[in-house]
């Protein structure tokens, strides 16, 4: 119908959901590291931790693609590393929401819970230590968007370079208020999950099925994939 294919509508919903999901991870990450910080720097760092996620994202864009287009072992340590994010998520996702609620106070800079304090329970910190903080869970979080973005994207190239630059848009204008709607709104962070997980399992099997022969998979993996989906992401 329109003459657009359906699977490309599924994998443009996949990177929307995927990007909206761990810019606001990413968001939560950043204001757990400054929350330990006075109010005079706190904003500073949050600035530093964004603008960060922001340029890695451009950055690691450029390359993953490219390696990922090689395929076989790089896709199967892509979507072992998407597996590990999942668990990182789910752990995050089922433990108190504590942490989170001092994140949030930090990142809009306001005492939503009417204690007298901004994030006053986090552990004092300086502002060097929260940068160092934060710029090490950006490269980590940066480098999981952009494999979880590329994955799902599969051989929709369109796909792809609508949701990496979804993603650097997200992060950069955005993740103070998409890490609220997460919070109040935690279903969504669920079925973000659920599709890194799908995207983890499909790329692992793709990059397995260069080595070995695996039978189709509906809905998960077919054979030909492969090829085409490394031809699109080298183009």
């Amino acid at each position: 119908m329109f003459g657009i294919d359906p699977s490309f509508i599924t994998s443009l919903v996949q990177v929307i959901l995927i990007d909206l999901v761990l810019a606001g991870d990413n968001a939560v990450v950043i204001g757990l590291a400054a929350a330990g910080l006075a109010s005079d720097v706190r904003r500073k760092a949050i600035l530093i931790g964004i603008l960060a996620a922001t340029v890695l994202r451009i950055f690691f864009a450029l390359i993953t693609t490219q390696l990922l287009s090689l395929g076989g072992g790089l896709l199967i340590a892509g979507g072992i590393l998407l597996l590990y994010v999942c668990w990182k998520m789910y752990r995050e996702l089922t433990t108190s929401q504590d942490d989170e609620h001092e994140a949030q106070e930090a990142l809009e800079n306001s005492d939503t819970n009417a204690d007298g304090t901004v994030a006053g329970r986090a552990p004092k910190k300086t502002l060097r230590q929260a940068v160092i903080q934060i710029i090490i869970a950006d490269v980590s979080m940066s480098l999981d968007n952009v494999l979880a973005v590329a994955g799902a994207a599969a051989h929709h190239f369109e796909a792809l370079i609508i949701g990496l630059a979804l993603s650097v848009v997200m992060m950069g204008v955005a993740a103070t208020f998409i890490a609220g709607l997460l919070h109040k709104h935690r279903w969504i962070a669920w079925i973000g999950l659920l599709i890194i997980l799908f995207v983890a399992l499909r790329m692992t099997l793709e990059g397995v099925g260069a080595f070995v022969d695996i039978p189709a998979i509906p809905f998960v993996y077919t054979p030909h994939e492969v090829g085409t989906a490394a031809a699109a992401a080298a183009h």
